[in-house]
C-alpha cells in the first residue's frame, strides 16, 4: 500500500496526474511555439490600450457632475437661475447643481460631514452665497471650482460685480467618488480576467486536438485512468498560463520602471479596492484559477467531440460566445444594488461567479462572502471535471466490445458508413 492509498504497480488518479501534468507542462515550456505564445497577447494589449485611451476620452466627455448646493432660498434660486443661463450657453460642460437643502438665515451645514458619508450621490457641495461661495469637494475635483465661480457671477445682479473666489474646503474624497472609483476598478478587473481567460483557455483545445491527431491520447488513455489525464491537462495548462502572466506582468513592470514610473507609484493614485491591493490581487489569482478549470474543463470535453481542428472550431465558437454572454451577465450585475438578485444570480452561476466575485472585490470589504464563493467554485470545478472526462472517456476509448456495439459515428451522432456486425 502506497503512500496515495494505491496497490503496488499502480499509480493513483493523483500521482498519474502529477505524471501527466508534469509531462504537458516541461514540453510545452521547452517548445518553440512557447515563444509565439508569449508573443502573443501583444496585438490584444496595444487594441485594449487604444480602445481604453478612446473610452476614457468619451467617458470625460459625456461626464456631468452634480454639485449639491446648500444656500438660503433666494441664494440657491439665484444660482439655479445662473446655472440654466450657462447650461443654455454651454451645455453639458456646466455641472448639475442639485438642491441639498434650502437654509433659513444665519442656519449653518456640515459639507465636509455630507460628503464623506456613505451614499453621498454628489461629488461636491457649494455654500455660502453667491458673494462669497464656499466650494467643498474632493481634492481631484477642485478644477469645479472655477466653475462654481462663473455661475455664482452670473447670479450676483448689478453692473459692475466683481468676480468672486471661491472659498476651498477640500476634502480626503468623497463617497460618491469613492464608489465611483471603486466600480472602475472593478471594470477594470473584470475586463483584465476575462481577457486572460480567453487567451489562454485555448491552449487546451489545440493542445488535446494535436495528441489526439496522433493517436498519443490513446496510448495515455490505455495506460492510466482517463480521469488523471484529464486532470493533468487541466492543470499543466494552468501552470503554463501563469508562467505567461508572470513574464507578462514582469515585462509591464520592467518597462514601467524603465519608464521613469512605478507600480507603487501607480497604485498610490488609485482608489483603493474594499479588500486592500494585496488581498485583490490574490483574489483575482484565485478566480483566474477557477475560471479557466471551470471553461477549460468544458473546451476540453468539446475537444473530445472533435476529430479534427475544423470541427473544433466549429464547436468552439457555441463556447466562446456563451463565455461572452457571461461576461456582461458579471459586468451588468455591477450594476445592481448590493446583494441584489442579480447580482446574486451572477455569483451563483458558476461561469459567471468568478468575474462578480472578483468585481465584489474591489467593491465591498467583506471577506467572508469570498470563502463560501470560492468553496462553491470548487465545487463545481470538480463537477465539471468528472462529467467532462466521462465525455472525453467515451469519446476516446473507442475500441473492445463498446466500439463494436456502437460502430463510429460521425460529430452528431449519425452512423457513417455501416459495416458487416461481427459474429463470434
Amino acid at each position: 500500500m502506497s503512500a496515495f492509498g494505491t496497490t503496488a504497480g499502480r499509480l493513483s488518479i493523483w500521482q498519474a496526474a502529477w505524471v501527466i501534468a508534469r509531462r504537458d507542462f516541461v514540453a510545452i515550456l521547452l517548445s518553440r511555439s512557447f515563444i509565439f505564445f508569449l508573443l502573443g497577447p501583444l496585438f490584444p494589449l496595444v487594441v485594449g490600450g487604444l480602445a481604453g485611451s478612446v473610452g476614457s476620452q468619451v467617458n470625460q466627455a459625456a461626464e456631468r457632475p452634480e454639485i449639491g448646493i446648500a444656500m438660503t432660498t433666494e441664494d440657491t434660486d439665484a444660482m439655479l437661475a445662473a446655472h440654466g443661463r450657462l447650461a443654455a450657453k454651454l451645455g453639458p460642460a456646466v455641472p448639475e447643481l442639485v438642491v441639498l437643502k434650502r437654509l433659513e438665515p444665519g442656519e449653518s451645514f456640515d459639507a465636509k460631514a455630507l460628503l464623506t458619508q456613505r451614499g453621498s450621490q454628489v461629488a461636491a457641495i457649494v455654500t455660502g452665497t453667491p458673494a462669497k461661495p464656499e466650494f467643498t469637494a474632493a481634492a481631484q475635483r477642485m478644477h469645479w471650482k472655477g466653475m462654481v465661480e462663473l455661475i455664482a457671477a452670473n447670479a450676483l445682479e448689478g453692473p459692475g460685480v466683481d468676480y468672486p473666489e471661491a472659498t476651498a474646503n477640500p476634502v480626503a474624497t468623497s463617497s460618491a467618488s469613492d464608489r465611483t472609483n471603486r466600480l472602475r476598478t472593478a471594470q477594470a478587473g473584470l475586463v483584465m480576467l476575462f481577457l486572460l481567460i480567453m487567451l489562454l483557455a485555448g491552449m487546451v483545445l489545440s493542445n488535446l486536438v494535436e495528441e489526439k491527431g496522433n493517436k498519443i491520447i490513446e496510448i495515455l488513455a490505455a495506460a492510466i485512468p482517463m480521469d488523471a489525464v484529464f486532470l493533468g491537462k487541466l492543470f499543466a495548462m494552468l501552470a503554463v498560463s501563469f508562467v505567461g502572466i508572470t513574464v507578462w506582468g514582469t515585462a509591464v513592470f520592467a518597462l514601467r520602471e524603465l519608464g521613469g514610473g512605478s507600480i507603487a507609484g501607480f497604485l498610490d493614485g488609485l482608489t483603493v479596492p474594499g479588500v486592500g491591493w494585496p488581498l485583490f490581487f490574490g483574489f483575482g489569482v484565485i478566480y483566474f484559477a477557477m475560471g479557466y478549470l471551470l471553461l477549460g474543463s468544458i473546451f476540453l470535453a468539446v475537444g473530445s467531440m472533435a476529430a479534427t481542428v475544423r470541427e473544433v472550431q466549429t464547436l468552439s465558437m457555441p463556447a466562446t460566445m456563451a463565455q461572452l454572454l457571461v461576461f456582461f451577465f458579471a459586468t451588468y450585475a455591477l450594476s445592481d444594488v448590493r446583494n441584489g438578485p442579480i447580482e446574486l444570480s451572477a455569483i451563483a452561476f458558476p461561469l459567471s461567479s468568478p468575474y462578480a466575485m472578483l468585481a465584489r472585490a474591489a467593491t465591498d470589504e467583506a471577506l467572508w462572502p469570498h470563502l463560501v464563493a470560492i468553496a462553491w467554485q470548487i465545487l463545481w470545478v470538480a463537477i465539471f471535471i468528472k462529467v467532462g472526462a466521462s465525455m472525453f472517456r467515451k469519446r476516446v476509448m473507442m475500441s473492445g466490445p463498446q466500439a463494436v456495439k456502437t460502430k463510429r459515428r460521425g460529430l452528431f451522432g449519425r452512423r457513417k458508413a455501416a459495416s458487416e456486425p461481427v459474429r463470434a
